[in-house]
């Protein structure tokens, strides 16, 4: 497995690095950035994946989030992926909610979309695998957060590979697609409308329900001003079924914060003091 170095810049003692490599999983080359806190040059540090929300790329979260002063601080390395496969060869959509951009963090079942839509795996499996083998990775201490569809990706990934991943946070997920119209029009498209007992595998609150509650304290911040709050998001769903589960949750709902990144930046610190103390406990 190998990479191409995009660039890297020092950035509070540690090195905040781009990269591509070309992805088997997804057929096409991938961008992602990485960083490395300074304890990076001792020994392995713990992995926080982080994904983003629809049109985004590796690089939203690297710029604007402000994580990399509190990842120095606590020795965390920190992983943004991009949010779906890209190229001229990897098939489109004129909206801006589904296809390059628009990955959902899934495995894709129907044409077009199957041969390069599978952000699931390659999240849980091939990106992790290159980190760990390029760079100075425990890939035995992992965690995941993630933004609007990239809340989903986090929560989805964690409840589906929970000895994989020692803590999730959130930033205004999407908690529950399969009853939100971003994510009815995704998983309809990705995995086929008439596949529906396919699609709770990639919703949060089902999976919940099905498989019941992890031992973790799941971390969740939701600014009451964000736009989509009541049509897409609807973190009360989410709520109910910890409450129905017995899943321990901190659901902090935040008074005059939107969908930003100015909401994401206000609170970064306390998601990675979260994580932190799960992968350092």
């Amino acid at each position: 497995m190998t990479f191409e170095i995009i660039s890297e810049a020092g950035s509070f003692g540690g090195i905040q690095g781009y990269y591509k490599h070309r992805s088997a999983v997804l057929g096409c080359d991938m961008r992602f950035s990485v960083y490395q806190p300074p304890a990076a040059q001792h020994h392995d540090v713990p992995i926080l994946w982080y994904l983003s929300g629809l049109t985004c790329t590796e690089d939203n979260a690297t710029v604007k989030a402000g994580f990399q002063r509190m990842a120095s601080e606590l020795g965390l390395m920190v992983v943004c992926p991009d949010t779906s496969p890209r190229g001229d060869d990897v098939p489109n959509d004129d909206a801006y909610d589904m296809g390059q951009g628009a990955g959902f963090y899934l495995d894709a079942t129907s044409i077009p979309w199957k041969k390069n839509f599978r952000m699931y795996s390659y999240i849980r499996d091939e990106l992790p695998a290159l980190v760990s083998s390029m760079f100075a990775a425990d890939e035995t201490r992992q965690s995941i957060t993630g933004h609007s569809m990239g809340g989903h990706g986090a929560l989805t990934l964690f409840l589906k590979n929970r000895n994989k991943f020692k803590s999730v946070s959130a930033f205004a997920p999407i908690v529950s697609p399969t009853s939100c119209p971003w994510g009815q029009k995704a998983l309809s498209k990705y995995l086929g409308a008439g596949n529906k007992d396919e699609w709770v595998d990639y919703d949060a609150c089902a999976l919940l329900e099905r498989d019941g509650a992890a031992n973790v304290n799941i971390l969740i911040d939701q600014g009451l001003a964000d736009p989509f709050l009541q049509d897409q998001l609807m973190p009360e769903l989410f709520e109910d079924v910890c409450a129905k589960v017995g899943q321990d949750v901190t659901l902090r709902r935040q008074e005059g914060y939107d969908h930003s990144y100015f909401f994401i930046a206000s609170f970064i610190e306390d998601h990675l003091r979260h994580h932190h103390k799960a992968l350092t406990t």
